[in-house]
């Protein structure tokens, strides 16, 4: 695996922190985060699946990048477990489901959830167009990650393998460069840079000056809450939709698989694992511990 040597500077500091209440939903900026063992807390505690329970994402279906999904964390007027926004469609308030778990699958992961209910998957139906269930996790405890990079104890809920997920503007910023200057080379015109939110990244880190420093980050402390190590990140398809168009393109996967490939995948940002329970701000300054 390619590494870098990582450089930091004083000013290293939250930039943006943000939680995605149903997976595969608009991102909700949040400037205070509280940070739980198993994530941000509310992040990704529901999840849209088909009438087998297998995971929907906006891989599969780019339309729900337009659902908006508020909690208490993300809205201070959400006075509901959950609420649900989409263009054309009522508001939809749900309480914390109390029926019996059902099997679901994400990805290779079989875990278990609870039906939201007949209210959510008409509502889901409406908008969608399509047959979809929206479940809960209860206890994210019940989900062990992968015991290749984790610990006995280390959990999650609806993420895709790790609980947080941080990345560093400088990474960014490179790899925009590098996708300027491959557009260059295809005599095409200068592109607009990608925003950070094509990564849905949980927590954004400003200030370090050496793009991809991120990667060899052991552990890291934000606010009063310590961050440890899990995998880095690869990259998908999901990347290259833009969140607000829902229009596709071939980047940053063209220019991430010239730059950042190995092991037969492209790699962007790294997922950390909370060692405790604190609390973080956007302004916060982000410590790189050993």
């Amino acid at each position: 695996m390619r590494r870098n040597q990582p450089s930091y500077d004083a000013r290293v500091h939250i930039a943006a922190l943000n939680i995605h209440p149903v997976k595969s939903t608009a991102i909700r900026p949040i400037d205070r985060a509280v940070i739980e063992p198993s994530g941000l807390r509310g992040d990704r505690r529901w999840m849209i699946t088909d009438s087998d329970g297998v995971l929907v994402s906006a891989r599969e279906l780019p339309l729900l990048f337009s659902i908006v999904a508020d909690t208490p964390d993300t809205a201070p007027d959400v006075h509901s477990a959950l609420r649900l926004q989409a263009p054309g469609a009522p508001t939809l308030e749900l309480a914390e489901p109390n029926r019996a778990r059902v099997p679901i699958r994400l990805h290779s992961k079989d875990l278990e959830g609870i039906p939201a209910g007949e209210m959510a998957d008409d509502w889901l139906r409406q908008v969608t167009g399509q047959d979809m269930r929206l479940v809960w996790c209860d206890e994210p405890g019940r989900r062990s990650l992968n015991p290749e990079w984790s610990r006995p104890g280390d959990h999650t809920a609806f993420a895709d393998s790790a609980p947080v997920t941080v990345v560093s503007l400088a990474s960014l910023h490179q790899l925009n460069a590098w996708i300027a200057e491959g557009a260059a080379e295809r005599g095409e015109p200068e592109p607009e840079p990608l925003p950070i939110e094509r990564f849905r990244p949980n927590v954004v880190v400003d200030g370090v000056t050496e793009a991809f420093a991120e990667d060899g980050w052991p552990r890291i402390q934000i606010g009063d809450c310590v961050l440890r190590r899990g995998k880095l990140t690869d990259r998908c398809v999901m990347t290259t939709i833009d969140t607000g168009t829902l229009a596709k393109s071939k980047e940053p996967i063209r220019t991430l698989a010239r730059h950042r490939r190995w092991d037969g995948k492209t790699w962007f940002a790294v997922r950390m694992v909370p060692e405790g329970t604190g609390i973080a701000r956007v302004g916060d300054p982000v410590s790189i511990l050993r």
